[in-house]
């Protein structure tokens, strides 16, 4: 009896990973396509039937997207801009969320449910033009500070810090306080450190988003040197290479390794932070 289901648990254990695995195959699909055509050279991209893998390594492909439209720069630009506003939105959602999560002060309340609302707004639609307005009052289109200010402060980080910060023991808090420990002392040294996987999960989501805007800059660049690489993608498309799929696709790849090596980087924090969301102090 028991053997049969110890039996029975390798068998759905298999199957699962088969199904996993399998699912992950399919998620991938298009990564897996795009890193194989990046390889070809322009006939074998348009050979009937389609081939999967190239014949030999075409490494021009990476050469020519990076000279056409100097994805180098916009690689360059794109990180800077990703690093900021990554490192801004976890500051700034880290101490809102501290504040709503142990602190009391008038209008809390209010002010969390006016947070909670603005993250049903589609930011980027609803305040693209009156960010506009501002940044050219200040004079700042075509710079970082325009590329990398509006993006600072996330709703979005703070309700997920909050709810975080409130499944930690409240004793915690007294403790440090009976210690000496002031507020922010005990937020530096005692949440923080507690906090790792979420901060890391949240480091990773907030980079790709900063990592993949396209309208945004695309309005307030008019210089070639201030574009970002997704921008850079498009020229690329309208460029010399609008045919050949292979450029395109290298030019693709050269894009997307920074968040894949990110999530490598990272990933173990990620996933520590998806389970930790799903628990209750």
């Amino acid at each position: 009896m028991a053997s049969s289901i110890s039996k029975r648990k390798k068998t759905n254990l298999v199957l699962s990973e088969i199904i996993l695995i399998t699912i992950s195959l399919i998620v991938m699909a298009p990564v897996l396509l795009a890193f194989s055509m990046s390889f070809m050279t322009y006939t074998e991209v348009y050979t009937f039937p389609p081939k999967l893998f190239p014949s030999t390594f075409h490494w021009q492909n990476y050469a020519e997207a990076l000279r056409l439209v100097n994805l180098s720069r916009m690689l360059l630009n794109s990180a800077i801009i990703a690093f900021f506003i990554t490192f801004g939105k976890l500051i700034t959602g880290t101490l809102a969320g501290y504040a709503f999560a142990n602190f009391q002060f008038k209008g809390k309340n209010l002010s969390f449910i006016i947070l909670f609302i603005t993250l049903f707004l589609p930011a980027e639609t609803v305040m693209i033009l009156p960010l506009f307005l501002i940044m050219k009052e200040f004079n700042w289109i075509n710079t970082y500070y325009a590329l990398i200010l509006p993006f600072t402060a996330s709703a979005t980080n703070a309700f997920l810090m909050r709810q975080h910060f409130m499944t930690i023991p409240k004793e915690l808090s007294d403790a440090a306080k009976i210690d000496g420990a002031t507020s922010m002392q005990y937020f530096w040294k005692i949440l923080l450190p507690l906090s790792k996987s979420m901060l890391g999960g949240a480091a990773l989501i907030n980079f790709v988003y900063a990592w993949n805007l396209y309208l945004w800059p695309l309005i307030v660049t008019m210089d070639d040197k201030m574009k970002t690489v997704q921008i850079g993608i498009k020229m690329l498309i309208s460029s010399d290479a609008a045919n050949n799929w292979g450029i395109i696709m290298a030019g693709t790849i050269i894009a997307l390794v920074p968040t894949l090596l990110i999530f490598f980087a990272i990933q173990n924090l990620f996933v520590k932070s998806l389970v930790s969301s799903g628990l209750k102090g």
